[in-house]
């Protein structure tokens, strides 16, 4: 049987810590090829949001060997995060490693459709932006702004992806164990750009699949200018070191 792990990061998610784990483990019979762990990576919640991790650790629904805890000692980015996480799936032996938020604005039921095109693909990415998809919630200023980053992350890089800024994907490990994790050194939007464009140097297989996004209901929103003027610099970043050989 195949192993999928999802990587949560959590800030002070204990409003939706439960229910999210809850929610990521009912689909496992929806993938009986495919078994589900997550691992969740904390940094230091103050809300608490590690303690609710390891009681749920203890019972015996769910146990250590299907959620898996990484406490940081701070808040160190979404980026660090992931790549702390992606590592972790690396060792561990995984064969499919997912981003997703903790914040249900991306639905667990669609867990199930990423492991059944990852099948015909290296990197499934949940796009708000193709045929199909819808984004609910989203303020029209928030919602213009996300879609013309992702024009202009396109047009800059490349990158044949309409949703280079979403976080909602699933790896195959032989795309992250390509990758050098430890020259990622950016957060948010940008993360997900870098991400997206080094797999796709790589020639690696990508599949955009459409999602339904919906604004989160519970806890507070980690969107700031500083996230949106890295991913601005950073696609021409990547431009350059694709043009001189570096990626």
């Amino acid at each position: 049987m195949k192993r999928a792990l999802i990587i949560i990061p959590t800030y002070n998610e204990a409003d939706n810590a439960e229910r999210i784990i809850r929610a990521v483990l009912s689909q496992a019979p929806k993938t009986p090829d495919v078994s589900l762990s997550i691992l969740i990576v904390d940094d230091n919640s103050p809300d608490g949001t590690a303690d609710i991790i390891k009681k749920l650790q203890a019972d015996p629904s769910i146990g250590e060997e299907k959620l898996h805890l990484l406490s940081r000692a701070g808040k160190m980015g979404l980026g660090t995060a992931y790549v702390a996480g992606f590592k972790y799936g690396l060792e561990k032996g995984f064969d499919y490693i997912f981003e997703m938020d903790a914040d249900f604005s991306h639905d667990p039921e669609e867990i199930p459709n990423f492991l059944r095109e990852i099948n015909d693909a290296d990197l499934v990415l949940g796009s708000r932006y193709i045929t199909g998809a819808n984004v609910a919630n989203w303020p029209l200023r928030r919602l213009l702004l996300s879609y013309y980053a992702n024009k202009y992350a396109r047009i800059v890089t490349g990158i044949k992806v309409y949703d280079t800024t979403g976080g909602f994907k699933c790896f195959r490990r032989e795309v992250l164990a390509a990758i050098d994790l430890d020259d990622i050194h950016s957060n948010g939007y940008a993360f997900q750009i870098e991400m997206n464009f080094r797999a796709w140097r790589k020639k690696f297989r990508i599949k955009e699949i459409p999602i339904v996004f919906v604004d989160r209901h519970a806890g507070t929103s980690k969107m700031s200018k500083a996230i949106v003027r890295e991913a601005v610099g950073l696609v021409w970043k990547l431009k350059f070191k694709a043009l001189s050989g570096e990626l």
